[in-house]
């Protein structure tokens, strides 16, 4: 990356203070960490094992598709309804669309090319404003390129485990930042590596899964999932 506007955008949407909205969800953490089943020194494998099993053979996929189609209003609602029809567990379904939706309002604050039509969409029932659809798509309006905006996701992903992490007192600020130092040659790996066609696109973590669906019924929790 040699454009020092682009590099400053990736910095600009990859910050954790971005307001993005992904605060409110630790998608399974809170849930395995109450159960006894996750432990301080099991972050950096759990962040891991979710993105070796879902972020890079399914949100990576979804992402670079929606950036793809970034200017095509329509096969981006299209891209919506397959997103949420794949997506089996609720309270993932449901935490996708809320944070998708949050980005998206924000990126229509901003002006980012296409999220006034989309949210408008979504507004009206057409669409559902999934996270990995709204990342592609906003990313590609800001300017960057798709590897940038792989790579942006990919932190901002990360990050937000992290952020979780610390919130519910499973990791230290230290903890968090050599979590991220640990993963970095595991991320670039996965980035640098074929992307599946969309049909090929899958999923698989059952635990995290099962931790939010059960955390869906607890009266006391942090996190909405």
């Amino acid at each position: 990356m040699t454009d020092p506007a682009r590099l400053l955008a990736a910095l600009q949407h990859g910050d954790s203070q971005f307001p993005s909205g992904g605060f409110a969800f630790s998608w399974g953490l809170e849930g395995l960490m109450g159960g006894g089943h996750l432990g301080r020194r099991d972050l950096h494998h759990f962040i891991e094992g979710q993105f070796r099993q879902r972020w890079a053979c399914f949100d990576r996929v979804v992402i670079a598709e929606a950036h793809r189609r970034c200017r095509d209003l329509q096969g981006l609602c299209e891209l919506d309804d397959w997103v949420d029809a794949a997506t089996l567990a609720e309270p993932a379904r449901d935490g996708s669309k809320r944070a998708g939706n949050a980005l998206l309002g924000v990126h229509q604050r901003l002006g980012t090319s296409g999220a006034a039509e989309l949210r408008t969409r979504v507004h009206a029932g057409a669409a559902h404003g999934h996270q990995a659809v709204v990342q592609g798509m906003v990313l590609a309006g800001v300017g960057l390129g798709l590897a940038e905006a792989l790579a942006v996701a990919a932190h901002a992903t990360a990050a937000a485990f992290c952020t979780a992490a610390i919130r519910l007192g499973l990791a230290s600020h230290l903890d968090a930042q050599q979590a991220l130092t640990a993963l970095r040659p595991v991320l670039a790996g996965l980035l640098a590596g074929p992307l599946p066609a969309l049909d090929e696109a899958a999923a698989f973590t059952p635990a995290a899964e099962i931790a939010m669906m059960r955390h869906a019924g607890q009266e006391l929790r942090l996190f909405a999932n």
